[in-house]
């Protein structure tokens, strides 16, 4: 894997963990389809943080003089595809991103580690309330 595509790489991940986008997964596509050579696949825990992650990621790309060439879903936020030609980024509610399953699709492709990548401290998950008791004491 050569360096300067990894640091190419490297500027849309930083893009999205700006906004605390969750679970990154870098694909390397290149050898697998023409659409791209890389897929940045995250989520949001709701439809509102999906909408701020993609509309961060597309300011600040776009200070960097890097502009999407299509961006759709943006206004429902359960699924932003972000084309920007060499790069698909895929910005996931968490149970949409669950649906679909991208990275088992595209399970073939390897997965990148970018410097920021490597050097991010994930967030807890939330752990799933379900089972919790939620019994109502009235006095």
């Amino acid at each position: 894997m050569t360096e300067p595509f990894l640091a190419e790489l490297d500027v849309y991940v930083k893009s999205a963990l700006g906004r605390k986008a969750r679970q990154p997964v870098l694909l390397d596509v290149r050898h697998l389809t023409s659409l791209a050579d890389a897929f940045l696949i995250c989520h949001g825990t709701s439809n509102r943080q999906v909408s701020a992650i993609a509309e961060h990621i597309q300011r600040d790309l776009k200070k960097q003089g890097i502009k999407a060439l299509s961006v759709d879903g943006l206004k429902d936020g359960h699924w932003v595809l972000m084309d920007y030609g060499h790069v698909v980024i895929h910005v996931f509610y968490e149970e949409t991103r669950r649906f679909y399953d991208l990275e088992g699709l595209w399970s073939d492709a390897r997965r990148l580690t970018t410097a920021s990548l490597a050097n991010r401290v994930d967030e807890p998950e939330p752990e799933d309330d379900t089972d919790i008791d939620e019994t109502v004491f009235i006095e």
